[in-house]
Order: C-alpha cells, then sequence, then structure tokens
C-alpha cells in the first residue's frame, strides 16, 4: 500500500461504550499516523459507514479503513464483498469477534501497525436472503433476547451487559419453541428448537477455545441446532452458553453445510444478523460466498 496516500477512515461515532469525541479522532490519526499512514478520519454512523465503503467499492479505491464493533465491520463487509477494495479494520467495538478470528490486535497502534503492513487475505462471508454476515445468525430465543436488551438501554439507560442478563431472564421466563423446516443442502428435515445458530465458517463450542474459528477460508457454514429441553433445561443451556461452557449435548452440529434454506409457518422471522436483529420474510435462504472480501490481517 502506497503510504505517501491518504487513507479514508470510517470510525463509528457511537461503537463500543460510550459515544466517539474528536479527541479520539486525533488518537486515532496520531496511531496512523506513527504507522505511516496519513489517515482521514471521519466520525459517522453506521449507515454513512456502509455508503461511504460502497462508494469506495464503486470508485475502485484500493482500501478503505473501518473503526467499529462487529456490526459497524459487517456493514462495510457488505459493500466491499466481491469488489477488489480492501478492508482494513480498526477494533473498536466491544467484542470484536471478526477481528479476533483475523488476527487482529485490539491494541490501536497495533491494529495500525498490520494496516500499514498491508497484508492482505482473502476470506469468506456469508448472506441470509441477500444480506451479509460476517460472524453469524441466530433464530429464537438469541434475537429475542437481543430486543429485549436495546430497549432496556434505550429507555433506561442500562450498560449492555446488566441488560442482556435481565433480557436473557426475561426471555427464558416466556420462552417457546420454534417449528422449523430445514433444508441442509439438498436434504430436508423438520425439526423444533429454541435456537438455530448459523455461522460464517466453523465455531468451535468446546470449552478449550469457545466462540472462536480457526479459518475464515473453508467456504462453509457452522449450523447448530440447540436440542429441544425443557425450561429447566434450556435456563441451564442458556447459563452454559452465557458463560461460554456450552457442552457437546446442548446443541446438535449439522456438518458440510454450503446452503441452507430455513422454512416457518411465520411469514416474517426475526433474526439476529452479527448482533443486530432484523425480521426477514420466510424462508431463509443462507449461503456462503467463498473468498468474497479482501481484507488487510496478518
Amino acid at each position: 500500500m502506497p503510504r505517501a496516500r491518504e487513507v479514508l477512515v470510517c470510525v463509528n461515532r457511537s461503537s463500543g461504550t460510550a459515544a466517539r469525541s474528536e479527541r479520539e479522532a486525533d488518537e486515532i490519526r496520531a496511531a496512523l499516523a506513527s504507522a505511516g499512514i496519513k489517515g482521514r478520519v471521519e466520525l459517522l454512523d453506521g449507515a454513512a459507514i456502509a455508503e461511504q465503503a460502497k462508494k469506495a467499492a464503486e470508485a475502485v479505491t484500493e482500501l478503505i479503513v473501518v473503526g467499529g464493533g462487529d456490526g459497524t465491520i459487517s456493514a462495510a463487509a457488505g459493500a466491499l464483498a466481491g469488489t477488489e477494495t480492501s478492508l482494513g479494520i480498526l477494533p473498536l467495538g466491544t467484542l470484536n469477534h471478526f477481528a479476533r478470528d483475523l488476527g487482529i490486535p485490539m491494541k490501536l497502534d497495533e491494529a495500525a501497525k498490520v494496516i500499514a503492513a498491508g497484508q492482505t487475505r482473502v476470506v469468506d462471508v456469508a448472506e441470509v436472503n441477500g444480506r451479509t454476515f460476517i460472524n453469524n445468525s441466530a433464530i429464537g430465543l438469541y434475537p429475542l433476547m437481543v430486543i429485549d436488551r436495546d430497549l432496556q438501554q434505550q429507555r433506561l439507560g442500562r450498560s449492555k451487559r446488566f441488560a442482556m442478563v435481565v433480557a436473557a431472564l426475561r426471555t427464558l421466563a416466556r420462552f417457546h419453541h420454534n417449528r422449523l423446516t430445514l433444508t441442509v443442502n439438498d436434504e430436508q428435515a423438520r425439526l423444533d428448537t429454541p435456537l438455530l445458530f448459523v455461522g460464517n465458517n466453523d465455531y468451535r463450542i468446546d470449552i478449550g477455545a469457545p466462540g472462536h474459528r480457526g479459518s475464515l477460508q473453508d467456504g462453509k457454514l457452522c449450523v447448530l441446532v440447540m436440542r429441544k429441553k425443557t425450561r429447566r433445561g434450556l435456563i441451564a443451556a442458556s447459563i452454559r452458553a452465557l458463560l461460554n461452557r456450552t457442552r457437546p449435548d446442548d446443541m446438535v452440529r449439522l456438518d458440510d453445510v454450503a446452503r441452507l434454506r430455513v422454512a416457518s409457518r411465520r411469514t416474517h422471522l426475526p433474526i439476529s444478523v452479527d448482533g443486530e436483529v432484523t425480521a426477514l420474510t420466510s424462508p431463509l435462504d443462507y449461503k456462503v460466498r467463498k473468498r468474497a472480501l479482501k481484507v488487510i490481517a496478518p
């Protein structure tokens, strides 16, 4: 990457635990400058960042840098997938799952050095009904918890973690199973489940590294189905999931999934996509776009 050229750096003004200020924008500029990058830092909301990424792709810009959490990175990736523009990542969110699985350091100055090194990797993204996601999507309990959590944050000003605990308890108190018809590649099955998880590449659920992915280039969906449980069993399984202590008998893993169709008697299904909830028309068609996204990573 030519270092003399100015690079557009789009930072989500509200990602992480608090709104960002110009002082923090200056810190980002300084970290990039120290790594040899002249960054034009703009504080934007998520929709504006996605629009800037789209413009960069249309102009065949070599690189755009995006700072924020997984939702922000996902929105930018949706605009850049299948194009020649590379995505540089500054992990500025709460969890930063995608950056972590790419091996990008969480410290700002070290992440800037990775961008300056300019090593390009080409990784998979996944889609559901045409919407791109970089991490995962879920149907059932989790989207309902996220909706409840977000309402608490907006109305009561609760922290994200505390609101999620309250949301989990309330959702579990009124839980129900979803009756879904799955078409996995070309085979169909009907099931009742409180939670269906679809990941972009394989997620580990063992105690050694729960929630981590060893690769983002295997071209497969990770499909996990929570077993039908009593209320007590579901609460126990959910607590284990929150503590990253999921047991193998909590979830059924479907192997070698390249395409997945999820049908329901409901016309619309609330689902989570990289931590954000939306309602999509049933059936839901999931697929992997192999090596569709260029990223700057170690």
